[in-house]
């Protein structure tokens, strides 16, 4: 039979904790399993730890600060096969968890709480974390990641101890749960979600989390977990819309209708490839390093993309651009008489030096590109 570890991250909880521990106890009985309440103690100074250890809890004091690192000792400190962890301040269902034990049973790794589809009794979620920060945090999570969890900061939720500790979480803060529900995506682990019911915490004093703050680091993780959305979208972007004014008025000025682009236009969208390749290159070489540190995991796409992108290339493709930006100033050079450029267009000659300026810049981009993506991949 699998044993269960339910471990409540605690900080100053002595109104709840009490409460919170007999009902897990109770759950466990309920469902027939083995295991233990786990209490993370991230330096309470109330006496939550004495009235944890007064009703069977097992107290893990846990001097690294923040919700992410108490759950993280916590996840190291249970021998279970299986986790569920919920918080200290009485608002989540712990006396039924059932539904969560079932679906570890029948092969999912992560199992996360639906706090919309099972209910949100009055007062026990902020307006703004209701209607704005959940939902939209959660949309973006999706998006990026193609997880199909619709509550990603559901703090009640259920795994088995090995698939978590396999994904390297480093995540201190309240962005942990994030960074678990990401990691396991990345993973390819089993994420399901089951309905939860959300009631008001039991507590007088005001919750730990901060809403704009934390929400901000959370968004920050789910686009610094993605580099691909940070930095390569962006950049495509700019590329190819550089690109598109560097072929409309390269031999000349464009109409618009009414509207004319002429050399400023030609010249900002040079600038605009230049900043768009800088920031695929930057996409790039933050994967690379991503997965190098374990900050990200492996995937099959990169993997495939790594095999393609080598220094070789890169440097050979650095060299072609080079190739054409000399050969374009050869051509410019060549109408140069010590004093001025003779017997060619004043306009074409800019264009013609914006080129030398693209390809130039593309090329030593590349090359100094590659070889920083081989010292990244250099373990």
């Amino acid at each position: 039979m699998k044993t269960v570890t339910i471990l409540l991250p605690c900080l100053n909880e002595a109104e709840t904790i009490r409460t919170v521990v007999l009902k897990s106890f109770s759950s466990l009985s309920y469902s027939g399993v083995k295991g233990e309440v786990l209490v993370a103690d991230n330096g309470s100074k109330d006496g939550s730890q004495a009235i944890a250890l007064s009703v069977g809890a097992r107290v893990l004091n846990v001097t690294k600060v923040g919700y992410g690192a108490a759950l993280q000792a916590g996840i190291q400190e249970s021998k279970s096969d299986y986790i569920i962890m919920g918080d200290a301040d009485d608002s989540y269902a712990l006396d039924d968890i059932s539904e969560f034990l079932k679906c570890l049973d029948s092969g999912f790794e992560l199992v996360i709480g639906n706090r919309f589809k099972g209910g949100i009794k009055p007062g026990a979620m902020p307006f703004l974390h209701r209607y704005l920060g959940n939902p939209v945090l959660s949309f973006i999570g999706r998006l990026i990641f193609k997880v199909k969890i619709k509550d990603f900061h559901c703090g009640l939720r259920a795994f088995r101890r090995e698939s978590i500790l396999a994904l390297n979480l480093k995540s201190t803060g309240m962005e942990f749960a994030s960074e678990m529900i990401v990691k396991a995506s990345l993973s390819n682990l089993r994420i399901t979600e089951v309905p939860t019911v959300l009631s008001p915490d039991g507590r007088s004093r005001k919750p730990h989390l901060k809403t704009w703050s934390d929400g901000w680091r959370h968004l920050i993780f789910l686009l610094t977990a993605s580099p691909r959305w940070l930095f390569m979208y962006p950049g495509f972007f700019l590329v190819i819309g550089g690109l598109g004014g560097v072929f409309l008025t390269s031999s000349g000025p464009f109409n618009l209708g009414t509207l004319q682009i002429d050399l400023n236009s030609f010249y900002i969208s040079i600038g605009l490839v230049l900043v768009g390749s800088q920031t695929i290159l930057f996409g790039i070489l933050a994967r690379i390093s991503a997965s190098n540190f374990g900050i990200l995991p492996n995937t099959k796409n990169l993997n495939i993309f790594m095999g393609i992108f080598t220094l070789e290339r890169g440097i050979l493709s650095g060299i072609g651009f080079i190739i054409v930006s000399v050969f374009a100033l050869t051509q410019l050079l060549s109408h140069w008489d010590g004093n001025s450029l003779g017997g060619i267009d004043g306009e074409f000659a800019l264009r013609l030096s914006g080129i030398i300026v693209l390809t130039s810049s593309l090329g030593f981009q590349l090359l100094f590109a590659s070889f920083f993506a081989s010292i990244l991949k250099t373990k």
